[in-house]
């Protein structure tokens, strides 16, 4: 089942991947390169212990300090944008897809990063 699951977790993700550099739609390109452009911020705000990665595959605040949430903000409409296209793909759904896509940025985040666990609880890699 793991073996299952982790299969389509690659998939996503390349579907994702795909999804980001795909140069046939100007939309996507736009996307891409708003994200891109964020990177730095958003690794100096997880870094600060500012913000985290919840459950859902959207960044969430993990301190009073809210200075940014436009950039926050702006981040996870992306996201969600990026979510749904693959869910449209794959005939899923968003929740399904942002869930599946939390769980790989999980895996990837460097240590200290703030994540969610999938029964809401937050720890520090």
């Amino acid at each position: 089942m793991y073996k299952q699951f982790h299969s389509r977790a690659v998939i996503l993700f390349l579907l994702l991947v795909s999804f980001l550099l795909s140069a046939t739609c100007l939309a996507n390109d736009e996307i891409k390169s708003r994200m891109k452009a964020r990177l730095p911020a958003l690794a100096a705000l997880k870094a600060q212990g500012i913000i985290g990665e919840n459950k859902a595959g959207y960044l969430e605040f993990r301190k009073a300090d809210k200075s940014q949430e436009s950039l926050i903000k702006e981040e996870n409409e992306d996201r969600r944008k990026v979510y749904a296209a693959i869910a449209k793909q794959q005939g899923a759904n968003v929740e399904l897809v942002g869930s599946r896509r939390a769980l790989q940025i999980a895996q990837q985040a460097p240590a200290g990063t703030w994540l969610q666990k999938t029964d809401g609880n937050w720890y520090q890699k």
